[in-house]
């Protein structure tokens, strides 16, 4: 058996991992690099492999950094079944769909451009289109959590919560490796959760398993408590609130929204926050939300306990709302006083939040709520970073806007968290560390050689492992 990265080693996004077994090739995520724009974009067309040798992909959960490349993979030619959870399904139906229409409308806009220089210049093309995600859509099998299905013979698989996302799955393989005469126990965790978020279980504890693929997002570092994550958040909205600014949060549409949206809910609830407009300005976050009131399933004890049971809507209340039209979204860039603007994309580098931040931005009364991960190169690190001046739509604005961060809404397992997941697993041989950058991933590999991992590695991109130890 043999394990090929070709995505998400020593960096975070564009997660693609391969097993070979029994003649038969398992891609794992296909997912879609961020970053520096045309370096993603060679990494994105050239897949490192053949699609058309695939024989089966599996799907860890939806995020683009994990699934934005199954409609390119589709359209160089892979024809079999794309396997995810039905939670996944659903959200991926909006997702891929969104994305595709990004592809399309940033070709367009590009070559609007070069064509008002020079009318034989050569067009850019999408890096694919909405025909190629509703064919990738056509080949998914959506399976339930903690249900045996067969891949591929001699591969069994089962889907376990992992608590990052509505519908984010562990991927556990039991693998018969026929030529060899073994039995593998492998995992890929996709990205794992973290205990107490609000809305999903916490991550189910993982079968015994041989060998472990695991992300490594916050490797080496601690989030803020979740349990502390309210407080945060009231003292932020009533002192931005008070000097009249707006608060402009970046949120991806799956998941980070919907918590935000929650923990403003219960804090209107229990009259803690002033009482004024919360905006979510994203199309997409409007047909998400309503894949997660269509997954109950999903949902943790306490979110059942304070909304479902009382038949209350979790993500609306009195103040919020959701914009639809171009119009609406514009139409918040003359907004006076004081209001919360929630939009996508998470890390800044496409969508309405760029419209937001250029209106808003140089203004010392507002505040930029940073919430989830940034990428290395992207728009969201530098207002991380709290650079001086910061480049929107290729011109540069002063980054005078107070900055905070909230790291307690990162839906990523921190140091912490991982090392107790990863401790509990029985049978373990080796861990892959992969979705990292290096610094994260290779601080966290010292730390499971000293809790007892007998083995840890930390694959680049490109590299092949071969499996030839035998079960013990």
């Amino acid at each position: 058996m043999k394990i090929h990265f070709w995505g998400a080693a020593r960096e975070v996004t564009g997660s693609r991992h391969i097993l070979e077994v029994n003649g038969k090739r398992i891609l794992l995520d296909c997912g879609m690099f961020q970053g520096r724009r045309k370096e993603a974009e060679v990494k994105n067309k050239d897949f490192g492999f053949d699609p058309k040798t695939i024989d089966a992909v599996i799907l860890s959960h939806a995020h683009i950094d994990h699934s934005g490349c199954l409609p390119l993979l589709v359209k160089q030619g892979y024809k079999g079944p794309i396997y995810s959870t039905f939670a996944t399904r659903d959200l991926c139906n909006f997702m891929l769909m969104d994305s595709a229409f990004i592809q399309e409308k940033d070709a367009e806009y590009v070559n609007k451009k070069r064509l008002r220089k020079d009318s034989k210049v050569e067009l850019v093309k999408p890096l694919y289109d909405s025909k190629d995600a509703q064919q990738a859509l056509c080949q998914f099998y959506g399976i339930g959590y903690e249900t045996a299905f067969v891949v591929t013979d001699g591969v069994v698989c089962s889907f376990y919560n992992a608590g990052h996302i509505l519908g984010s799955s562990l991927v556990h393989l039991l693998i018969k490796d026929q030529a060899a005469g073994k039995t593998y126990k492998v995992a890929f965790t996709g990205d794992l959760g973290r205990k107490n978020l609000p809305i999903l279980r916490d991550p189910t504890p993982m079968p015994p398993t041989d060998y472990l693929i695991t992300e490594s997002t916050y490797g080496n570092r601690f989030h803020e408590s979740m349990l502390d994550a309210g407080g945060k958040l009231k003292e932020i909205v009533n002192r931005v609130a008070n000097r009249g600014g707006k608060i402009i949060i970046p949120a991806f549409s799956v998941e980070r929204t919907q918590e935000i949206v929650y923990q403003l809910n219960v804090l209107w609830q229990k009259k803690e926050i002033p009482d004024i407009p919360v905006y979510v300005d994203s199309p997409l976050s409007v047909n998400i939300s309503e894949v997660f009131i269509n997954h109950p399933e999903c949902y943790d004890e306490e979110i059942y306990k304070e909304f479902i049971n009382n038949r209350k809507n979790p993500f609306g209340f009195g103040r919020l709302q959701y914009t639809h039209s171009v119009e609406e979204s514009k139409a918040l860039n003359s907004h006076h006083g004081p209001c919360i603007i929630i939009s996508s994309s998470g890390m800044c580098e496409n969508g309405r939040i760029l419209h937001h931040l250029k209106n808003n931005i140089e203004d010392s009364r507002n505040l930029i709520l940073i919430v989830g991960f940034m990428a290395k190169d992207t728009l969201g690190r530098r207002i991380l970073e709290k650079q001086p001046s910061v480049k929107i739509f290729d011109e540069e604005y002063r980054l005078k806007a107070e900055v905070e961060v909230m790291n307690a809404f990162s839906g990523h397992a921190d140091r912490s968290d991982l090392l107790e997941y990863i401790k509990q697993i029985k049978d373990l041989k080796k861990v892959f560390l992969v979705h990292g950058e290096e610094t994260q991933s290779l601080g966290l590999r010292e730390y499971l050689l000293e809790i007892g991992i007998p083995a840890v590695e930390v694959p680049g991109r490109g590299e092949t492992v071969t499996i030839e130890e035998k079960e013990s």
